[in-house]
């Protein structure tokens, strides 16, 4: 059985258009390049040919994973969610016990995951430790690092 992809209306509706470009557009002007390339005639020492494919090769790759997340996506209705829990598509705050430094993360889906923006997945170690967790709680971390003891300070909305 496939895994299950808990994603918000609005990035399923990004994932549908990206797979939409990909397949209306992108796959046209990709066939296009590839047709030039062999036109000009030996494929054996033809770099543009190369290049052709390999971004074809990649594009199938992204259409194929962007085919499986919306297939197995369960879409949660934010206006449902309850915000004094952690959840997917919600931001918090938390609190290292230890450095007393707070930290911010957003809840998100593996496929959206950007440790530069701080969005985290919820099965992640620490999404998963904060995952329905309330403002108050505190959660204790396995990390490679070591143990991480994390307050939650606040729960938002995500923008």
């Amino acid at each position: 059985m496939a895994e299950k992809q808990i994603l918000t209306k609005e990035n399923l509706e990004k994932y549908q258009a990206e797979l939409d470009e990909l397949k209306v557009v992108t796959r046209k002007e990709i066939a296009q390049k590839i047709k030039e390339a062999r036109e000009q005639g030996d494929l054996s020492e033809n770099a543009e040919y190369d290049a052709a494919k390999d971004e074809q090769r990649d594009i199938e790759a992204r259409i194929e994973e962007l085919e499986h997340i919306i297939a197995n996506a369960e879409v949660i209705d934010e206006s449902t969610v309850d915000y004094t829990k952690v959840h997917v598509g919600c931001i918090v705050t938390v609190t290292d016990k230890a450095t007393k430094k707070d930290m911010k993360y957003k809840i998100v889906d593996k496929s959206e995951v950007n440790v530069l923006k701080a969005q985290i997945s919820y099965d992640s170690p620490v999404g998963t430790a904060l995952m329905n967790k309330a403002t108050g709680a505190s959660v204790e971390v396995t990390t490679p690092a070591g143990v991480l003891k994390l307050k939650v300070k606040k729960i938002e909305k995500a923008e």
